[in-house]
């Protein structure tokens, strides 16, 4: 295996570096401000976009640094999941980034499944408008009344009647929901409770505009709306939409979504890792500057035995990453289970143990809008939940060494 960039990686990472610093870098923390003031708290209904974030991303679609995670190089980079690896946490760097360039979740994932599982007709009514960032989607599977670290316990039910599907449930944690430009949701739920584990659940897009969609609330996380995208409660109150909204068939839910969720994980860490780069800047940035008993921070209190064992942590996760994106490149998501579900783990850990660390050596600043470390905390600690939790993925992956040491109990698979 050979992890080493390729030249079209090597050359959209260069771009990608030269319009951050250009645009996006200078521009962020007036984003913060203007966000604050156009959307000060959880009426959702009344959040806006500030006109920023428009102007930006015309600049990025005019540079060719658009939807870059899709492999397919009309309609995207037609970049494999390894060679994106390394522009995703270019961009983790920024909190604005991944929406400038049209490649921040949910879209990403709803998009992938749309590009690989969805009909001509689908693709043409949501697909391309997201491909072209015209409008915005969520992303609905969480439930509050079940434990939903096992999806196979959603109640929420999408059941066929006639040319119809009718969906009846409540969902939470739907990202991108109190979004001004969000227009349509892709549903996941039960549809068959005696079919074979995997084959009772299905997906269907549901327009949000539909009626019995019922937006009830958006929900903080550490105190904090995440606005203008939201993290939304929504009932589906006997919402009917055409038979032809099903992504793929009854019962493909569980197919479709390991095929949304592996390179996902990869964005999602390769992002934090970036986000981990971006927060040790800021350590060495405090460390230097700031002068506390006529010594400056970094030489005191072990801190630079603490930029060590960052530097490590962190080169560690970036070479266990690159190794699961090679290995769905190689052999696809499904066998690739033991690596997407290590790095799942592993990445957040590591942004949360940096970010934390540099909140403690910034002292109040830290939990301060001043420098962005609270959010990227609780980008963090999110993420140690969503897609599967920690525990999880640690089942998973003991599962499969418990396999493979019951059929070899005293040779160690190499791999």
């Amino acid at each position: 295996m050979d992890f080493t960039p390729s030249p079209r990686t090597l050359d959209y990472r260069k771009r990608l570096i030269a319009f951050m610093r250009e645009h996006i870098e200078p521009a962020e923390a007036n984003y913060q401000k203007e966000n604050r003031r156009l959307n000060p708290d959880g009426n959702w209904r009344e959040w806006q976009v500030p006109p920023m974030v428009s102007e930006l991303k015309a600049k990025a679609k005019a540079a060719g640094l658009w939807n870059l995670f899709l492999p397919d190089d009309k309609l995207g980079a037609g970049l494999t999941t390894l060679e994106y690896a390394p522009l995703a946490e270019v961009m983790g760097h920024s909190l604005l980034a991944p929406e400038v360039f049209n490649c921040n979740a949910p879209d990403t994932g709803n998009m992938e499944v749309l590009y690989h599982f969805g009909t001509k007709a689908q693709q043409d009514q949501w697909l391309k408008p997201l491909l072209k960032g015209e409008i915005r989607s969520v992303f609905c599977m969480t439930e509050p009344d079940v434990a939903s670290s096992d999806a196979t316990n959603m109640q929420a039910s999408i059941v066929a009647d006639g040319d119809e599907v009718v969906i009846r449930g409540r969902k939470w944690w739907s990202t991108g929901l109190g979004h001004p430009d969000a227009r349509f949701a892709i549903v996941m739920g039960l549809t068959d409770a005696g079919a074979a584990k995997h084959q009772r659940h299905s997906m269907v897009l549901v327009p949000l505009d539909a009626e019995g969609v019922i937006i009830e609330r958006m929900l903080p996380a550490f105190g904090e709306y995440d606005a203008p995208y939201g993290h939304g409660e929504v009932i589906f109150d006997n919402v009917r939409v055409p038979k032809a909204n099903l992504i793929g068939g009854l019962g493909d839910g569980f197919k479709i979504a390991q095929g949304r969720l592996g390179p996902g994980r990869i964005h999602h860490c390769m992002r934090a890792l970036g986000a981990a780069e971006k927060a040790l800047q800021l350590f060495m940035q405090r460390g230097q500057d700031r002068v506390a008993f006529g010594r400056p921070l970094l030489q005191l209190g072990g801190n630079m035995e603490r930029v060590a064992d960052m530097r490590i942590a962190i080169d560690q996760a970036r070479l266990l990453t690159f190794f699961a994106a090679w290995k769905i490149d190689q052999v696809g998501a499904m066998k690739a289970l033991t690596e997407i579900s290590a790095i799942k783990v592993a990445a957040p850990n590591v942004l949360q143990k940096v970010v934390d660390e540099t909140i403690q050596l910034y002292g109040g600043a830290g939990m301060s809008h001043d420098v962005p470390l609270t959010a990227l905390y609780a980008m963090a600690r999110a993420l140690r939940i969503a897609d599967g939790p920690d525990a999880v993925h640690r089942a998973t992956i003991a599962k499969v060494e418990l396999a493979k040491y019951r059929d070899h109990p005293n040779v160690r698979d190499p791999r």
